[in-house]
């Protein structure tokens, strides 16, 4: 139950409702279960507050602050939360039908089990969002950026991806949308793709703090070449799905750089991209003070695989990277692309 307290400050208006959250820093007002509905409270101050089961429908919430207020099963049907930052707010069981999120911040809310069917999400951000069981059908999310986001169990039927003066398109997963929309904007995807396989340079290597100075250092050397570096480290030994991700971003790369010095996941990273893509050139590297590892002779034999270089101190290697690195595995591109018929 809301406290009358509270309650009757803020019917007095926002400006005396910021005014008392001023004066009194230290009181966490307590508006559960409050009939708010239709009530303009914009640029209210709501940090922290308890709006659990409260009534808060048709509420227009411009420039609100709602970070970290709880607003768990509150209706919040048809409710205008644009470009509102909703960092952190607990929106679990809240009904949402219908509600306007156009441009606001959702990070990290935690939104499970929540009602959203028709809610407007267009250029909502979503990053480490809970969704999961949350109902999304019918929401428009044009232009969401949506990051780790948890939405297991929630329903995605029917999501709306295009503006609304365009043609409707629907979409049946969040995850997918974005790639999506680029497929139907074809110059778009075509520069993707382009960026991709004409760009990037896959990064393998040690994370320890000597080796990963010089794995930035390449990563910066080969961004000032104009190429898309991705730096890859794992070193616990690698799972199926970690296998698999290796696999996938070698097949976007136009060349892999393998620095074998120190070797723990290397082997296995290589043992999933040599023998199963041989259109992609590997330049491996290493530390002359040390040796290869013994496997590592069995990658010799593709032709894929460029002759390892041996380099004596990080600034050596970056000096030479352009001529000892970055041309051979050019050289090899154009070895390896299929000959036209």
């Amino acid at each position: 139950m809301a406290n009358e307290e509270h309650l009757a400050i803020l019917r007095r208006g926002v400006e005396v409702w910021n005014r008392w959250r001023r004066e009194n820093p230290d009181i966490e007002p307590d508006l559960s279960e409050a009939d708010l509905s239709g009530i303009d409270l914009s640029e209210a101050d709501f940090y922290q507050v308890n709006f659990r089961t409260a009534n808060l429908s048709h509420t227009t919430l411009h420039g609100a602050i709602l970070y970290s207020a709880n607003l768990n099963r509150a209706n919040l049907n048809a409710a205008d939360f644009r470009g509102v930052d909703l960092y952190g707010v607990i929106l679990t069981g809240a009904t949402l039908i219908g509600a306007d999120f156009g441009d606001a911040i959702l990070g990290a809310a935690d939104l499970s089990e929540a009602n959203l069917k028709g809610a407007n999400l267009t250029r909502v951000s979503l990053v480490d969002t809970n969704l999961s069981g949350a109902n999304l059908s019918g929401c428009r999310i044009y232009g969401i950026s949506a990051w780790s986001t948890n939405l297991t169990n929630a329903t995605q039927s029917d999501l709306i991806i295009s503006q609304e003066n365009e043609p409707q398109i629907t979409v049946d997963n969040l995850e997918v949308a974005q790639f999506v929309y680029l497929l139907l904007h074809n110059e778009k995807i075509r520069g993707v793709i382009d960026t991709l396989t004409t760009k990037s340079v896959l990064i393998l290597g040690r994370f320890t703090d000597e080796r990963k100075a010089v794995l930035e250092a390449i990563k910066n050397e080969l961004r000032q070449r104009n190429y898309v570096p991705i730096l890859f480290d794992f070193e616990k030994p690698a799972s199926r799905d970690l296998t698999e991700t290796i696999v996938t971003l070698a097949h976007l790369s136009r060349f892999v750089i393998a620095d074998i010095t120190d070797a723990k996941s290397i082997p296995q990273e290589l043992q999933a991209i040599v023998p199963n893509l041989l259109s992609v050139p590997i330049q491996p590297i290493i530390l002359a003070a040390q040796r290869e590892y013994a496997l590592f002779e069995h990658f010799r034999r593709y032709p894929s695989v460029l002759p390892l270089y041996e380099y004596d101190c990080q600034d050596e290697l970056i000096a030479e990277l352009p001529e000892k690195v970055i041309e051979p595995a050019e050289r090899k591109v154009i070895e390896l692309r299929p000959k036209s018929s």
